[in-house]
């Protein structure tokens, strides 16, 4: 029975483990949002910049699993070069040594006070209702309940210490690949390289030693480097060419560091015991450390060479046919909300700009009395009628997510804007009639007129890049030009109008004329409304 209550002790250890950091990681992803959003959108040739953008936004997460991810769904959507991807990988294998250390605390006496803090986020959830101080509750809760778990299974291994047989067939696995490999595979099949590291430092805690001392652990730490690996390369499934790559380059990443130092250990056995054996006393804190200096090293080695991984994986993973695949809206953004969001704004510009494209198409039809628009008008409609509904679906979908209140404000924006987006598609639509019946009709417009079309559809053009502006980058210094152009068109439809009717009474258009052209004028006049309200969406968020 005694053996029993240890192994559910254990598992209730690894419960409340993997449940604490999922608590830290959906609250921090949602308290450091914009942060986090910025840190990947920010992304440059930099090298030093990308490794400092992964490791931090995997120290705000407490994920590298999650990390990757983000980074596999920022590839195959087109946002992220595999260069890019590559540091940032880098940064992420950095910044998840993060866990380790803080499961290392176990050594200072401060479980009693670490554990409160699950009791103390709690009673602030209770009793506030602003959201932020919510979200710093839920962290100070899973925190809290990280040391619970390590509390859980310190007891736990405390209690298997008393087991000779146990303690000695741990002590038996002296070949270092059996340990590395014991330390890949139960990486891979729990998914994450914090629980493994936690548990075996708990076990060191305890005074439980894996192998015969020396290095032993520290195979067990490697092997589960690269069992870590396996979040990503599952992420990648479906996924385009260069999301496949970057899979790749962390396998890579993991595989060449874990070779050289399962050398470097298996050449210097005494390793362990003349390096952080001597600056730490305690073997918990010597294991958290050596985790930290492997990929803090491997870092710094391979840098220089990201160019080299990249070659590798594109050697290795071919180019297909879909690799160029450019749809912002990837389903493995939908872990971190806000990078999704940003996902989904931008395909929403890129259908913006087929819909104005759309426009130009059916207005220069118009004027050149071209019948071969009307066609290519239709079927880019129905191309953005379909792109509409993607994104539609997609919002949906990040909706349903545990969003903060702004985010589902401006989820809603959004949703505005794709409605608006589809009228000026729709209205180009409109135009190809009025050309059918220009063309049928025989009807004939002055030069004045065709000039005066042309100078609105040159306002809706700037209009259309004010709109992109504010909202990709949240430029509202450009809104007093959306307001300034916003009354331009009204009043080039008045002059339009002005004009057609001193025309008739000279003579100068035909009366038949007339139908066609207001209508023109107002569609025209329409679709400046819409972007205005496009670019209205989100200035109140």
């Amino acid at each position: 029975m005694k053996y029993v209550e240890i192994i559910f002790q254990v598992l209730a250890g690894i419960g409340v483990l993997l449940i604490g950091c999922r608590m830290l990681s959906d609250n921090m992803e949602k308290l450091a949002t914009s942060r986090i959003k910025k840190l990947f959108l920010k992304t440059s040739d930099n090298k030093i910049v990308g490794v400092g953008i992964g490791a931090a936004t995997t120290a705000l997460v407490q994920s590298s699993g999650l990390t990757l991810v983000m980074v596999v769904g920022l590839v195959n959507a087109g946002i992220m070069t595999l260069n890019q991807a590559t540091t940032v990988i880098i940064g992420a294998n950095i910044g998840t040594t993060i866990t380790a250390q803080i499961a290392s605390l176990q050594s200072f006496n401060l479980s009693a006070f670490a554990i409160g803090l699950a009791g103390i986020g709690a009673f602030i959830n209770v009793f506030t209702k602003k959201e932020k101080i919510k979200l710093v509750g839920n962290i100070l809760s899973g925190l809290g309940m990280v040391f619970i778990a390590l509390s859980l299974m310190s007891k736990a291994m405390v209690g298997l210490k008393d087991s000779q047989v146990v303690v000695d067939a741990l002590k038996s696995i002296s070949n270092p690949l059996v340990l590395f490999l014991l330390g890949a595979i139960f990486t891979a099949l729990i998914q994450s390289s914090a629980t493994i590291t936690t548990i075996i430092i708990s076990m060191a805690a305890a005074g439980i030693a894996i192998g015969s001392g020396g290095n032993s652990v520290l195979f067990v730490i490697l092997g589960s480097n690269v069992g870590s690996c396996m979040t990503g390369l599952i992420s990648s499934i479906g996924a385009n060419t260069n999301a496949r790559r970057a899979s790749f380059i962390h396998l890579l990443f993991n595989v060449f560091g874990s070779l050289i130092f399962f050398v470097i250990l298996l050449v210097f056995p005494g390793f362990m015991d003349n390096t952080f054996g001597k600056l730490f006393s305690h073997q918990e804190n010597q294991i958290a450390m050596f985790h930290t200096f492997f990929n803090v090293i491997c870092g710094f080695l391979f840098l220089p060479f990201t160019n080299i991984f990249v070659k590798l994986a594109t050697f290795f993973i071919k180019d297909k046919e879909d690799s160029s695949k450019t749809s912002f809206l990837e389903m493995r953004l939908l872990n971190t909300p806000s990078i999704a969001i940003e996902a989904a704004t931008r395909e929403l510009c890129k259908m913006l700009d087929m819909s104005v494209s759309n426009l130009d198409l059916s207005i220069t039809g118009f004027i050149d009395r071209d019948d071969t628009c009307i066609e290519k008008v239709k079927t880019e409609n129905v191309n953005v009628n379909n792109l509409s509904k993607q994104i539609t679906d997609y919002l949906i979908y990040v909706s349903s997510k545990n969003l903060t209140h702004k985010e589902q404000q401006f989820i809603s924006s959004l949703h505005d804007a794709n409605s608006d987006i589809v009228r000026i598609s729709e209205i180009a639509d409109n135009v190809t009639k009025y050309t059918a019946r220009e063309i049928n009709e025989n009807l004939a417009f002055s030069d004045i007129v065709k000039q005066s079309v042309y100078e609105i559809r040159d306002l809706l053009f700037k209009q259309a890049n004010n709109a992109k502006s504010i909202l990709l980058y949240k430029d509202f210094t450009v809104i007093g030009k959306v307001n300034i152009i916003e009354d331009e068109i009204d009043d080039k439809r008045k002059e339009l109008i002005k004009g057609h009717i001193e025309r008739l009474k000279t003579h100068e258009c035909r009366p038949e004329s007339s139908n066609v052209f207001l209508n023109l004028a107002n569609n025209l006049e329409r679709c400046g409304d819409h972007l205005y309200y496009i670019a209205h969406s989100i200035d109140n968020i």
